[in-house]
């Protein structure tokens, strides 16, 4: 396609003004014909040269992440190549989630040069995202005209939910941060649950202690040496249902609970626990067995970038049942929802109890800070008093439900959306230092 560049219209522009000054003469006339002839076949000579540039020679490479955080800028780099010398202007279209700016520059090539090219991206939503395009015009010998295509680049990005790392600097050392935690380098025989030895029984062990096979086998009584168990199994169960669907401050609250998920999931890689994922709404939409490492983290992430919230009623005696047999030893179950009516309230508060005593269950509820203001305003109205009397009756629920999941040996983190990320990773850290999971 070719398109006239701007300092030929705005030529022809002029011409087009001049053009009833030809009433004044027919020595005027033909001038003005002849420029107009001349500024035409210019037009036309120059679209012929832009017509010899070779689309398919130029060179567009791109050096970038494979994943994105939100919150986080990265650069991202191009290399451009051709073997004639040109100028293109770029017109870059980039998927919903992400922002590149100024998506319009022209690009001086030269040569069989490379040019090399550094952009920012700044993602908005997480997700899974694809297709990049980029609409080329390359301008002509003379600048009068510009010739047009149009380039995919193909990319899958991930964009994963907003990792806090700015905050990670304030924190202690790492190896500081493991022996508050409970973890040691040196190792701690005694009352653990993990096998560590054998060695002869004596008088004053327990006769439980005794391994009868390894007893028979050397001909005298043996008994088994245990160690701490430094590792622990930790479940994050997602409730991606419409309890936590509702927006506060113009946002979603299952946004605060994803990136509440991400930062403890986080902290539990560093602490080299294993790390599990549930993710349910009326149905099992994910399921991440626990694992160890960075690995575990990077598949969460994962996870939770593709997570969208549901307005449907999330289905509890499903998600319990399918964790209870999911997970045989004890685990530390984060199950992060909210209460906010009493058929949601008597349904989470019945079945979360069926996690116990083979687990420890924590509820991470995210408050509503909207149904919080409306029930503290002053009401102006009959209308206002009824909505701040229906507010009320529901915080009432809540703190009920609360106080009832407290009584049934329930941990409960109940937080503001801004501090959920916080408030979780220090009941995390609690519960390490004193020994509950």
């Amino acid at each position: 396609m070719m398109v006239p560049s701007r300092r030929w219209l705005a030529i022809a522009a002029a011409l087009a003004v001049l053009a009833p000054l030809g009433l004044a003469g027919a020595t005027f006339t033909g001038v003005w014909l002849g420029l107009c002839a001349a500024w035409s076949l210019a037009l036309i000579v120059d679209l012929g040269r832009v017509r010899q540039f070779n689309w398919a020679a130029l060179v567009l490479d791109r050096d970038a992440p494979p994943a994105l955080s939100i919150g986080r800028s990265l650069p991202v780099r191009y290399r451009w190549q051709h073997p004639r010398d040109a100028t293109l202007w770029v017109r870059e279209s980039s998927p919903a989630s992400i922002v590149s700016e100024p998506r319009d520059r022209l690009i001086a090539l030269r040569a069989n040069r490379s040019i090399v090219e550094d952009r920012t991206l700044q993602p908005r939503t997480r997700g899974h995202s694809t297709g990049w395009r980029f609409d080329l015009r390359v301008r002509s010998p003379w600048g009068l005209a510009w010739r047009q295509t149009r380039r995919d680049l193909p990319w899958e990005i991930t964009v994963y939910p907003r990792l806090r790392t700015a905050a990670l600097a304030q924190l202690p050392s790492q190896s500081r941060m493991r022996q508050e935690a409970g973890l040691r380098q040196v190792r701690r025989l005694g009352e653990g649950r993990l096998f560590e030895s054998l060695r002869d029984w004596v008088p004053g062990d327990e006769m439980r202690t005794v391994d009868w096979k390894a007893t028979a086998r050397r001909g005298r009584l043996m008994a088994r040496q245990y160690e701490d168990e430094r590792r622990q199994r930790v479940i994050l169960a997602l409730d991606a249902g419409r309890l936590l669907t509702a927006e506060s401050d113009g946002r979603a609250r299952i946004e605060d609970a994803i990136e509440a998920i991400a930062q403890l999931a986080s902290r539990a890689a560093e602490l080299d626990d294993d790390i599990g994922l549930l993710v349910f709404s009326d149905r099992i939409d994910q399921y991440v067995p626990p694992v160890r490492g960075r690995r575990a983290l990077r598949t969460i992430l994962d996870a939770l970038a593709a997570v969208e919230g549901k307005l449907v009623e999330p289905d509890y005696p499903a998600a319990f049942a399918f964790l209870a047999s999911q997970t045989r030893k004890r685990a530390l179950a984060i199950v992060f929802t909210d209460v906010i009516d009493r058929f949601a309230s008597d349904a989470f508060v019945s079945q979360i109890g069926r996690l116990r005593p083979r687990h420890l269950p924590v509820a991470v509820t995210i408050r509503d800070l909207g149904l919080e203001g409306l029930a503290a305003t002053r009401p102006t109205g009959t209308d206002a008093a009824f909505e701040r009397a229906a507010a009320e009756q529901l915080l009432q629920v809540r703190a009920d439900a609360l106080n009832e999941l407290r009584a049934r040996g329930v941990v409960i983190v109940d937080t503001t959306p801004d501090s959920a990320p916080q408030a979780v990773v220090e009941c995390y850290l609690t519960l390490k230092r004193r020994g509950l999971i």
